[in-house]
C-alpha cells in the first residue's frame, strides 16, 4: 500500500479547523501551527496524533513533510506560500494566493520550476452545483451563455483587513471565470466604504469578455438578506445555483425569447418548466481537499490550478484598481 501523504497546517482559527479536519481523515496531518498558542487547547484534542507549534519554520525544516497547507489571514498568504515553495513543498494555500498579480505570478513561476504543486483553496469549484452548471453550460443545454451574476450578501462577518470584494468577491469571480474560461478585458467596481474608512462594505462589479458576454457582483456584509446564488442566463434555458438551498441547489428554467414572426414586431418571453437537476451532497471541503491530494500524487494537471488562480487574482488587482479610481 502507498503510505498516505504527510502534511503541515498553518492557521487553526475556525476555518483552518474544518480544512484540517478534512486533511487528517485523507491524508497524515503532522504539523499544527498558528501564532496564537490559545488555539492549541482547540486542535489538541481533535488531532493528538499532530504536532504544534508557534514556529513556521517547524514545517519547512521537517524533510518528511510532503506539502504545507495555509489556512491563515489573506495578507500572509503570499509570504508563507512562498516560503513553503522555497523549501521545496507542495502548497495548499487558502484564497487568495497573493493581492497582487506580480506575486501571484512570482509564485506560479516558483511551482513550475520545481515542479511543485501550487493549489488555492478556491472551494466553490469543487462543489457539485457549480460542477452541474459547468456541465450545463458546456453541453450548449443553456443555448447562447448571455450573462451570469453572483449575489454574496449577509449581515454581518465584518472584515478588517479585507473589504467585501477580497473576501467575498474571490468566491464568485472564481467561479465567474471558472465557468466562461476567459479573461474580462474590462472589469469595473464600485463600493463603498460606510463603517470603516478604506474598507468597502459594498461593492458592485462589471465584467465585459471577449466573447461579448458580461457578468456583474453584488457583495456586501451590510445587507438584509443571505445570498449565495449564482445565475447564468442563456437564450434557451436559465439556471440558478443557490448554495443556501438545502436540497435543490440547482434550478433550471426552460424559459426563452421568442423573435417576431415577422421581424419587425414585438418579442415575446416563452416560460417552459422549472426543474432541478439531481445535484451529489458532497462536502465541496472534502472534495476540495481529495483534488489537492490527488495532484500532490502525480495525478491530474498541476500546472493549471495555479495559472487558474493566478487569473483570478488579476481580475481581482483590475477590479480594485477600478474602485480606488486608478
Amino acid at each position: 500500500m502507498t503510505a498516505p501523504l504527510r502534511l503541515g497546517q498553518v492557521g487553526a482559527g475556525p476555518w483552518g479547523r474544518n480544512v484540517a479536519r478534512n486533511f487528517a481523515d485523507l491524508a497524515e496531518l503532522v504539523w499544527l501551527c498558528d501564532k496564537n498558542g490559545a488555539y492549541h487547547e482547540h486542535v489538541a484534542t481533535r488531532h493528538p496524533e499532530s504536532r504544534w507549534t508557534t514556529r513556521f519554520e517547524d514545517l519547512l525544516e521537517d524533510a518528511g513533510i510532503d506539502a504545507v497547507v495555509v489556512a491563515t489571514d489573506v495578507p500572509t498568504h503570499y509570504p508563507l506560500a512562498k516560503q513553503a515553495l522555497e523549501a521545496g513543498k507542495h502548497v495548499f494555500v487558502e484564497k487568495p494566493p497573493a493581492m497582487r498579480g506580480a506575486e501571484m505570478d512570482e509564485l506560479v513561476a516558483m511551482a513550475e520550476t520545481r515542479d511543485l504543486v501550487l493549489m488555492p483553496g478556491h472551494l466553490l469549484l469543487y462543489h457539485p452545483g457549480v460542477q452541474k452548471l459547468k456541465e450545463l453550460m458546456d453541453s450548449g443545454a443553456l443555448g447562447d451563455v448571455l450573462y451570469l451574476y453572483g449575489q454574496r450578501v449577509n449581515f454581518g462577518r465584518i472584515r478588517t483587513v479585507e473589504n467585501a470584494l477580497w473576501s467575498l468577491g474571490v468566491h464568485d469571480l472564481s467561479v465567474i471565470l471558472y465557468l466562461l474560461d476567459e479573461e474580462p478585458d474590462e472589469a469595473i467596481a464600485l463600493g463603498r466604504d460606510y463603517l470603516q474608512r478604506g474598507v468597502e462594505d459594498v461593492v458592485f462589479c462589471y465584467l465585459r469578455f471577449p466573447s461579448g458576454r458580461t457578468a456583474h457582483m453584488h457583495l456586501s456584509w451590510l445587507d438584509p438578506h443571505k445570498l449565495r446564488k449564482m445565475t447564468v442566463v442563456g437564450t434557451e434555458k436559465q439556471v440558478v445555483f443557490d448554495d443556501m438551498e438545502p436540497e435543490h441547489k440547482v434550478v433550471v428554467y426552460e424559459n426563452a425569447p421568442e423573435a417576431p414572426a415577422d421581424g419587425d414586431g414585438e418579442w415575446g418571453a416563452l416560460a417552459g418548466e422549472v426543474w432541478s437537476p439531481s445535484v451529489p451532497l458532497d462536502e465541496p471541503l472534502r472534495l476540495e481537499c481529495q483534488f489537492f491530494l490527488r495532484l500532490v500524487a502525480g495525478d491530474g494537471n498541476r500546472l493549471q490550478v495555479a495559472r487558474d488562480g493566478a487569473r483570478v487574482v488579476r481580475a481581482l488587482e483590475r477590479l480594485t484598481e477600478s474602485l480606488r479610481g486608478a
